[in-house]
C-alpha cells in the first residue's frame, strides 16, 4: 500500500512508509557490492555502539576513526553528481583518465602503511622530504585529479560504485591512518613552527575530502561559508578593523583545524557520540515498525478531527525530529505519509508540507532529545544535562501549542473535516499495544535516573527490538543488521557536516574571530541587551541558513554566546536563544532546507511553502525574546509565577497564530489582525498590565466580531 491509498480497517495507515534511504546520488550496487557496502555500513554503526558501550578508545583515534570511515563510506555510497532516472552508459576512456590519480593515492597509501610496518618517522630531515615526494603530494595531486575527473566526467550508473570515488575513499584511509599514527606527536606540534610538511598535505587532503563530502550530501551553501573562512585564515593582514590577524601560513593553518580545536572538537565529539547513538536509535524504532505505531496511534487518536491528519503531522513529526536530529530527513522520512493525507482533507500543498516542515523542525527543541541538541548545549555550556531539558520543556510547549493552534484555526477557517473513521486504524487495538511505547519510556526514565546518555540510547535501542517481539514484526539478525546499515546512511550527513562546521569553529578559535565579534556586538548594542538579541537572532538565522541545526548551533554559540554572557545575559538563556533560532533557519526564507524538502513531496513551490512554514513557526521567533523578559519560562522562578507566565504565553501563541491565519471566532479583516498582532506581541512581556492590555485587546475584538460585524458577512476561507 502506498501512502495516497485508502487504508482499510485492518491496515495500519502509517504501513506505506518507505523504509529506504534514498537521496538523488546514493548509489544502488547489487550483488556482492551492494553486500560489501552494506556490510561496511553495519561495521561502522557496530563499531561506534561497541566503543562506546563495551571497549573505549583513545579519544582522538576514535574520532579519527569516525570522520575518517565515515568519509570512506560516504564516497563510496554517494556519487559526486545526481543520477539520471535511467542509468547511462559507460565513459570510453575514463577509466585510462582516472589512472594516474588512482596511482597517486595508492602511492600514498602504500607510505603510510610502510610508517606503521617499519615503525619509521618523519621527524629526521631526510625522511621528512621523502615523505614530501612519497606521500604528501601524491597524496594531495592524486586527490585532486579524481576529484576534477569526478566532478566533470561523473560515473553514470547507480548500480556501479564509481573508481573515482574508490579512489577517494582509500586516500581518506590514507589521511586517518597518517594522522592516527603520528597524533601524539601531531597533538604537540599542530598549529606551530614545529608542525611537518606530511602533516600539513594529510589535513589539508582531509579538509578537502571533507568538504567535497558535505557538497555530496548537504549542498553547496555549508562548503562556501566553511570556503570563506578557511580564505579568511589567510587573507586577514589585508582586512580593516575587527577582520584583521596577522595571517597563518598552511602548515600553521590546517595542522591547527584538524585537532581537538577544530574538526575533532566539540562538533565532532557530538556526532560520534549522542548524535550517531540517537540516529541508531531511530533506525531501529524505523526497522523495527515501532516508530510507524507512533504514527498509527496518532491518526487512531486525532485523524478524524478537524484537519486531523496535520495534527498527527504536528505529533508524529515532533516525536520523530526529537530523535533523528535533522529537519530536513524527517521531512522526508515522515512527509512521504502526512502531506498526502494533509492535501487529501483540503490542505494546499503549500499548507500541508509547511506544517510538515515546521512540526518536524520543532523536533529539534522537544525534550528530552532535542535532536541531540540538549547534549551540545551541556558539552558547550559545562550546564548539567538534566537542567538545559527541564528549561526546555515549556518553551517546546508553547511551540507545538503555536503550530497546532495554526493548524486547527486553518481548519476551521476552510472548513477542512478529518479522515472517516473506517478508514483509520482502529483506538481499541493500538490502545492494547500501548507498549510499544516503552523504548521512549526507557529513555526518559534512564536519563531521569542518572544512566549516562550513552547508556540510555543504547537500553532505548535494545529495548525497541525487544518489543518488536510482541508484534507482527519481531527483530532478528536480519532486520537489526538492517537497523545498523540504515543508520550509517542517515548519519553521513551529519558526520560530514559537523566535521564542516569543525573547520569554522577552528578558524574562529585560531583567529580570534569570535572575541572580536563580541566585541563589535557590545559596541553596536551599546549595552542594550534587546538590541544585542535582534543582532544575534540575524546572525544565528544567517550563519544556520544550509545548515543543519548541529553546526548551525556550534558555529553560532563560538561567534554570538560570549558577547551576550560578556552583557550579563544568564548563560542557558543565551544559549537557549542561539539555539532557538539555529533550529528556526530550517523554515526560515531564503533558504529553508525542511520546507524545501516538504515542498518537493508535495509538489508545491519551494518559495510559497518556505514563507508558509515560517508563518506556521512564528511563535519560535517570539517566544525566545519571551524567555529573556520572563525566565520563568525556563522554569527559573517561584512555582506561582511560572503558571501566570505560561497561561500568559500560551494566550499570546493563540492570539499571533489567530493573526497569521486571520481567523479568531470568524475571518478577520487586515486592521483586527493588526490589533490581535499587538495583542499578542504584548503578551512578551510577564507583567500583569501588559497581560491584561494583551486580553482586553482580544476581547475588544471578538466583540466587534460579533457584535459589529454581522455574522456570515464575510465568506469562510476568505483572505
Amino acid at each position: 500500500m502506498t501512502a495516497t491509498e485508502t487504508p482499510t480497517p485492518e491496515q495500519d495507515i502509517a504501513s506505506g512508509v518507505d523504509n529506504e534511504i534514498f537521496s538523488a546520488n546514493q548509489r544502488k550496487p547489487i550483488g556482492k557490492t551492494g553486500l560489501l557496502l552494506a556490510g561496511l555500513c553495519v561495521l561502522y554503526t557496530a563499531f561506534h555502539i561497541g566503543v562506546m558501550n563495551l571497549y573505549p578508545l583513545e579519544t582522538w583515534t576514535y574520532r579519527l576513526l569516525h570522520v575518517g570511515g565515515g568519509l570512506a563510506i560516504g564516497f563510496l555510497l554517494f556519487s559526486s553528481m545526481t543520477f539520471d532516472a535511467v542509468d547511462g552508459p559507460q565513459r570510453t576512456g575514463r577509466l585510462a583518465l582516472l589512472a594516474p590519480g588512482f596511482a597517486l593515492i595508492l602511492l600514498a597509501l602504500g607510505q603510510v602503511l610502510l610508517f606503521w610496518l617499519t615503525a619509521a618517522g618523519i621527524d629526521q630531515a631526510a625522511s621528512a622530504t621523502a615523505a614530501r615526494f612519497t606521500f604528501g603530494v601524491p597524496l594531495l595531486v592524486g586527490t585532486g585529479w579524481v576529484l576534477l575527473i569526478g566532478w566533470f566526467m561523473p560515473e553514470p550508473r547507480r548500480a556501479k560504485i564509481d573508481m573515482a570515488d574508490i579512489a577517494l575513499a582509500l586516500a581518506a584511509v590514507a589521511v586517518t591512518l597518517y594522522i592516527i599514527y603520528h597524533a601524539p606527536l601531531l597533538r604537540l606540534r599542530a598549529g606551530t613552527g614545529l608542525a611537518k610538511e606530511a602533516d600539513m598535505f594529510a589535513a589539508l587532503v582531509g579538509v578537502i575530502l571533507i568538504l567535497e563530502l558535505t557538497r555530496r550530501m548537504a549542498g553547496l551553501a555549508l562548503v562556501i561559508i566553511a570556503g570563506i573562512f578557511v580564505i579568511y585564515s589567510f587573507v586577514g593582514p589585508w582586512l580593516p578593523g575587527i577582520l584583521y590577524h596577522r595571517g597563518y601560513t598552511m602548515t600553521r593553518f590546517f595542522t591547527y583545524v584538524f585537532t581537538d580545536q577544530g574538526i575533532l572538537g566539540p562538533t565532532t565529539a557530538i556526532s560520534s557520540t549522542y548524535i550517531i547513538l540517537f540516529v541508531a536509535f531511530a533506525a531501529f524504532l524505523q526497522a523495527s515498525r515501532v516508530g510507524e505505531y507512533f504514527v498509527n496511534f496518532a491518526f487512531a487518536a486525532a485523524g478524524d478531527r478537524r484537519g486531523g491528519p496535520a495534527k498527527v503531522a504536528v505529533f508524529g513529526s515532533g516525536l520523530m525530529g526529537m530523535i533523528n536530529g535533522t529537519s530536513a530527513g524527517n521531512v522526508v522520512a515522515t512527509g512521504s505519509l502526512t502531506i498526502p493525507l494533509m492535501k487529501k482533507v483540503g490542505y494546499k500543498p503549500q499548507t500541508a508540507a509547511a506544517v510538515e516542515a515546521a512540526a518536524s523542525s520543532g523536533g529539534q527543541i522537544l525534550p528530552p532529545i532535542m535532536g541531540a541538541g540538549a547534549f551540545i548545549m551541556s558539552e558547550i555550556t559545562g550546564i548539567a544535562y538534566n537542567d538545559i531539558v527541564i528549561a526546555a520543556i515549556i518553551p517546546a510547549l508553547l511551540y507545538f501549542a503555536s503550530v497546532f493552534f495554526n493548524v486547527d484555526l486553518a481548519a476551521q477557517k476552510y472548513d477542512m473535516k478529518g479522515l472517516p473513521r473506517d478508514q483509520l486504524p482502529k483506538f481499541a487495538k493500538l490502545a492494547r499495544q500501548v507498549y510499544l511505547f516503552i523504548p521512549i519510556i526507557i529513555l526518559i526514565a534512564a536519563l531521569f535516573m542518572g544512566y549516562s546518555v550513552i547508556r540510555a540510547g543504547t537500553l532505548a535501542m535494545a529495548a525497541a527490538a525487544v518489543v518488536s517481539w510482541l508484534t507482527p514484526y519481531p527483530m532478528g539478525a536480519k532486520a537489526i543488521l538492517f537497523a545498523l546499515e540504515i543508520s550509517t546512511k542517515m548519519v553521513l550527513q551529519l558526520v560530514a557536516v559537523c566535521a564542516a562546521a569543525g573547520i569554522i569553529v577552528g578558524v574562529i578559535a585560531l583567529t580570534g574571530l569570535g572575541t572580536r565579534f563580541s566585541s563589535l556586538l557590545l559596541g553596536l548594542a551599546d549595552n542594550n541587551q534587546v538590541l544585542a538579541l535582534f543582532f544575534a537572532m540575524i546572525v544565528s538565522i544567517v550563519l544556520g541558513m544550509g545548515m543543519p541545526t548541529t553546526a548551525a548551533y556550534a558555529v553560532a554559540a563560538s561567534v554570538i554566546a560570549p558577547g551576550l554572557i560578556q552583557m550579563g545575559i544568564e548563560t542557558l538563556t543565551a544559549h537557549f536563544f542561539i539555539f532557538y533560532f539555529a533550529v528556526m533557519s530550517a523554515i526560515t526564507p531564503p533558504v529553508a532546507l525542511a520546507a524545501y524538502a516538504g515542498a518537493a513531496i508535495a509538489q508545491s513551490d519551494p518559495m510559497k511553502t518556505s514563507v508558509e512554514s515560517f508563518k506556521m513557526g512564528l511563535a519560535a521567533f517570539v517566544v525566545p525574546f519571551m524567555f529573556f523578559s520572563s525566565p520563568e519560562l525556563l522554569m527559573q522562578g517561584e512555582v506561582l509565577d511560572i503558571i501566570h507566565v505560561v497561561i500568559g504565553a500560551l494566550i499570546g501563541v493563540y492570539l499571533l497564530s489567530s493573526a497569521v491565519q486571520g481567523w479568531f471566532f470568524g475571518n478577520l479583516n487586515m486592521v483586527l489582525r493588526l490589533v490581535l498582532s499587538l495583542a499578542a506581541m504584548s503578551m512578551i512581556d510577564s507583567g500583569y498590565l501588559t497581560d491584561a492590555i494583551g486580553v482586553g485587546a482580544a476581547v475588544l475584538v471578538w466583540a466587534i466580531q460579533t457584535k459589529v460585524i454581522k455574522p456570515g458577512s464575510v465568506a469562510r476561507g476568505s483572505d
